[in-house]
């Protein structure tokens, strides 16, 4: 292979804070390459020093503004900063719909910071199926702090939880009460809540609403508890990303959260609990990958044939089409 694809010299390359071997470790990971394998193996050492912040909440409250107004403040102190802007795909190129240039434009010639958009290709929850090693890649190049910012599609958008470190919720007044923030499963997978756009009618209305709904949370059951200390108590902020106003309280918010969940415990927890979700996706993808090998095959239609003349039942069936998938 050419030298430049060698993934250890991408990954030293990378290390390096060479923005170009970032970028191409990405798309070997996204386009799921066949040297995928050796790139996982080379960053495995390298990973698990950078903060992994979600941004999540529904369209229309301000996650790019907010995105980039964090963006700079974090560069203020001097952090380096990863985002993974995950978009809708296009239904024609499968790509991300927003260039991440175009987003956060003022960001781009910095080069403590990369930004890359990532396309969902159609898998549900707002975030790509490749987001983790992509957020491998750019714990591994020196980040400090990563941010995810991903695709407002409402309810199903929990998904960011189980991968980030922190989970920023944000909210807009006039976009749904604090009961409707509860029935859509935000309140359990948020460690800050942000009141975007707060200089709007409602905003204050919004915040008591919040608060409110989280004290009754308390004694439940939280995201994370830790262990040996005191639980996290969600922080509820307002601000006007637009102005930056209210973005050093929202950064100095997720410090806090990485100091409590490291003194915890609760990081590695956290941690942990991604790893296992990530090995069970893989082991998952392989054999369905071995299944749909099969399928071109005379196994399946071998099996479907014996179930219609009432030989075996679909079960029995579909024990026999897994077994051959795993020992394919």
């Amino acid at each position: 292979m050419p030298a430049a694809q060698d993934p250890l010299e991408l990954v030293a390359r990378a290390r390096e804070g060479q923005q170009r071997a970032v970028a191409k470790l990405i798309s070997l990971v996204e386009n799921a390459s066949p040297q995928l394998r050796e790139v996982a193996a080379a960053l495995a050492p390298h990973a698990g020093n950078a903060q992994i912040v979600g941004l999540t909440g529904a369209p229309g409250v301000g996650k790019s503004t907010t995105t980039s107004a964090l963006v700079t403040e974090l560069r203020a102190r001097d952090l380096r900063v990863g985002v993974l802007a995950v978009d809708p795909s296009s239904p024609f190129s499968g790509g991300a719909l927003l260039g991440d240039r175009v987003r956060m434009g003022e960001h781009a010639t910095d080069d403590g910071v990369f930004i890359r958009s990532m396309a969902t290709r159609g898998h549900l929850g707002g975030l790509a199926w490749a987001t983790p090693q992509a957020l491998r890649v750019l714990d591994a190049a020196g980040c400090d702090v990563v941010l995810v910012e991903t695709v407002g599609v409402g309810q199903s958008e929990v998904d960011v939880a189980r991968l980030a470190d922190t989970t920023v919720v944000l909210l807009a007044p006039g976009m749904g009460d604090g009961v409707q923030a509860a029935k859509a499963g935000i309140l359990e997978i948020g460690d800050v809540f942000a009141v975007n756009k707060a200089d709007r009618d409602g905003a204050r209305q919004t915040v008591r609403e919040l608060k409110n709904m989280l004290h009754l949370r308390e004694g439940a059951e939280a995201a994370d508890h830790g262990t040996g200390t005191e639980p996290w108590t969600p922080r509820v902020l307002s601000m006007v990303a637009s102005r930056t106003e209210g973005i050093d309280a929202l950064a100095d918010a997720v410090t806090e959260h990485r100091a409590w969940s490291e003194s915890s415990g609760a990081l590695r927890e956290r941690r942990r609990r991604r790893a296992q979700s990530e090995i069970e996706a893989i082991s998952l993808e392989q054999v369905r990958l071995r299944m749909e090998g099969l399928r071109g095959g005379s196994a399946l239609p071998s099996l479907a044939d014996r179930v219609l003349a009432g030989e075996i039942d679909p079960y029995r069936a579909a024990d026999e089409l897994r077994a051959g998938a795993v020992d394919v």
